[in-house]
């Protein structure tokens, strides 16, 4: 039996309800982050089908998600006697699939075709160009995957693509062998799915208008998500193509947050959201503004940020939760102690009975994620990074770590047969098995078994031996992190990844490695007590151990509670009661690329309302004085977004030591000396365990960041970071 229509109708505040019933026509909803919009999407469903306005069949939903989906049909399922199994109600990729498993002939598909996931697609791109004999270091196979997508997602084929310079008119000419190999194979890649389904309905006019006819009501989820191509899928269904319906056209429903729009670099056209209004002629938008997700003064911050952005289509968050606790924004002195302060503050929050599930620390950039997880670490949060890796698991840090490994230890055989061929240096499989089984036969290392190879296999294999041997031997006196840099770079680590489109993350957490690698000097540093034997294998080794115990454990297992860590990317659609937004620094966030991209820093302050609608009951906003970056310190200065939140919803806290430079309580006793620098000065001179005696001739830099430059005669001029140089006076 069909709910009552009270019931149905029921808890909706009027402008839900106004959305909910509105009479067959199109329309724009503009639903605020946490204002209802999947009841809004859902109960309309069931009030079109409970009205007898349409019939389940008349209906096409389509989400951004298997997970919102799935979610859309078992909520109808609770609300109506109905399948909802049989609906078309799925994501873009997802409807058109069933479209093309329908009308494959027509579609000039097999069958059986097979879809190609990312990791299939760029299989299938590199066997291309190894049977084409095409450079991949010229044409690097995931930038070329890049290229093809974003045309198709443009709707734009091989035939059609415009090339400018040779460069480009080769890589549409692999395009179009891609195409041909895609044809051959009986496969589609995701962006054919879409590109392939609305080719069909564009060229076969009755099919189209017979889907025009079939769905009476169109409704789409995260409008504002959309691509050029998906909105002209779309416009096509609803009759406003270049395909005229025999009857009126559907009615297209649209539910979107323009100032949610994240994802540009995805494709995603904020415009298509004010498109929609023009072409669609839409008299009017109604708006969801009544937040049920958070406090009136995380509401409020996050209205003023937002009303910085031009063009917007408009609207102010509010909620009769009351105003809540004020925003806690803190200054640290480093991102150590930045790190050190949120989690002090979670232990307390934990203390107080919030569920460490209920917290979530943000931040802008994933390589951010290392100086939380190893404070976390220390003080043994559980912990789990949401939609990523740890950063010590990450696929480019376990590449460097491998080569560190080598330099090491070069019997270590995991490490070797790891970066054999990474990056690419011709060694294929045949070789190496050749090189496993001469191992094997000799009872020895890869390393060693190298020199017993014959041919073409041992000219490579040789090749990438004398690479290790030669970073061995150039690396020997460097301190830890220039070592680091210095391996990253000659191994070719850096040039691989610069050469990825998608490559900038993970330079950034090669960068941070080096930094891993600068505060584990100077959390290292601390004199040898009574008694205690130094480690003889050097910092190196030292390092080496340091990562593997943080990478081997200490992520909450399955089930367990634990600290959300995430960017906000991945944050998006989620809620927490407390939330921590790190690394509010110019530069970082907003990213210093958002200032060379158009309409770059609107963008970066959307991302910013995104993860600020996150919190619930309590929002944290942090920054710190100084940052490492590429091992070095780097002063920052506080993200321009902070001065656009009202100073009187602010409450500005120090806690746990934030804002206090480490160790400047000792240093009280020596005068304003660090321990360090305690009894040192220019014309002193000092002894160091490698390099013996030498005189301080210039110093650089204040508290631990205190620099000097040495003259130890044989050895040469050195700068020395005294945190963790150990000199001693001579």
């Amino acid at each position: 039996m069909l709910r009552s229509m009270s019931d149905l109708l029921a808890h909706l505040n009027p402008p839900q309800l106004a959305a909910v019933t509105l009479p067959a026509q199109h329309a724009l909803i503009l639903a605020g982050a946490g204002s209802g919009k999947t009841r809004v999407l859902t109960t309309r469903i069931a009030w079109l089908l409970s009205t007898g306005q349409v019939g389940p069949q008349g209906i096409l939903a389509v989400t951004f998600t298997n997970k919102a989906a799935r979610e859309m049909q078992a909520r109808l399922a609770a609300m109506l006697p109905i399948n909802t199994r049989g609906m078309w109600i799925g994501t873009f990729h997802g409807l058109c699939n069933r479209f093309l498993r329908a009308h494959h002939r027509e579609a000039g598909l097999p069958a059986q075709f097979q879809i190609l996931d990312s990791a299939d697609q760029l299989a299938a791109i590199k066997r291309l160009l190894k049977n084409l004999n095409v450079d991949d270091q010229k044409y690097p196979p995931r930038e070329l995957m890049h290229f093809i997508n974003a045309h198709k997602e443009q709707g734009i084929r091989a035939a059609q693509a415009e090339a400018y310079d040779h460069f480009t008119s080769r890589r549409v000419e692999l395009y179009t062998e891609y195409e041909a190999q895609c044809r051959r194979e009986g496969v589609v890649d995701f962006a054919e799915l879409l590109l392939r389904s609305y080719e069909l309905l564009l060229r076969n006019e009755p099919l189209c208008r017979h889907y025009q006819a079939r769905f009476r009501h169109i409704l789409v989820d995260e409008f504002q998500d959309t691509n050029r191509l998906q909105y002209s899928w779309l416009k096509l269904l609803a009759g406003r193509g270049s395909v005229a319906p025999e009857n009126e056209g559907a009615c297209l429903f649209a539910v979107g947050d323009d100032d949610q729009s994240i994802y540009a670099f995805r494709g995603a056209e904020i415009g298509n959201m004010r498109d929609l209004q023009r072409e669609f002629e839409l008299p009017n938008v109604i708006r969801l503004e009544q937040n049920y997700r958070s406090h009136g003064n995380i509401l409020d911050a996050a209205n003023a940020l937002i009303q910085q952005n031009r063009g917007r289509l408009g609207k102010n968050l509010w909620t009769d939760a009351g105003a809540g606790e004020p925003i806690r924004v803190f200054e640290a002195y480093s991102d150590a102690d930045e790190a050190r302060g949120i989690v002090d503050e979670v232990a307390e929050l934990v203390r107080d009975g919030v569920s460490r599930d209920q917290i979530a620390v943000l931040y802008r950039s994933n390589a951010q994620s290392r100086v939380l997880e190893h404070q976390l670490f220390t003080q043994a949060v559980p912990y789990r990074v949401h939609g990523g890796l740890r950063f010590f698991d990450r696929q480019e840090i376990k590449h460097a770590l491998a080569y560190l490994r080598l330099i090491a230890n070069p019997d270590d055989d995991t490490a070797f047969a790891r970066v054999l061929n990474f990056p690419t240096r011709g060694i294929g499989s045949r070789s190496a098995e050749a090189l496993q089984e001469a191992a094997r036969q000799a009872n020895c290392s890869l390393y060693n078994a190298a020199a017993s190879l014959a041919g073409k296999a041992a000219t490579a294999v040789t090749r990438f031996v004398r690479l290790i041997e030669s970073l061995r031997g150039e690396t020997s006196d460097l301190p830890l992190p220039e070592l680091i840099d210095h391996v990253l770079e000659k191994s070719g680590l850096r040039q691989h990844y610069l050469a990825e489109k998608e490559g900038k993350d993970r330079l950034e957490n090669l960068d941070e490695l080096i930094n891993a690698a600068t505060g584990f000097l100077r959390e290292e540093s601390e004199p040898i007590v009574d008694g205690e034997v130094a480690p003889e294998n050097g910092p190196l080794a030292s390092f080496l151990a340091h990562a593997a115990l943080e990478a081997g454990e200490h992520q909450a297992g399955q089930g367990e509670e634990a600290v959300q860590l995430m960017t906000v990317h991945a944050a998006k659609g989620l809620e927490f009661d407390v939330v921590f937004i790190s690394g509010l620094e110019q530069g970082l966030f907003p990213h210093e690329n958002a200032a060379q991209e158009r309409d770059g820093l609107e963008e970066e302050r959307r991302l910013m309302y995104v993860a600020v609608t996150r919190a619930r009951r309590r929002l944290y906003l942090s920054h710190a004085q100084t940052r490492l970056l590429h091992g070095q310190t780097r002063y920052c200065l506080p993200s321009a977004f902070l001065d656009e939140l009202p100073a009187n919803l602010l409450r500005r806290t120090r806690r746990g030591g934030i804002g206090v430079p480490p160790g400047a309580r000792q240093n009280a006793d020596t005068g304003g000396q660090t321990p360090a620098t305690a009894g040192l000065r220019i014309g002193q001179s000092v002894r160091h365990a490698r390099f013996g005696v030498g005189v301080i001739v210039a110093t650089q830099g204040s508290g631990p960041e205190t620099r000097v430059q040495v003259n130890f005669g044989a050895a040469g001029m050195k700068w020395l970071a005294l945190e963790y140089a150990r000199l001693t006076p001579a």
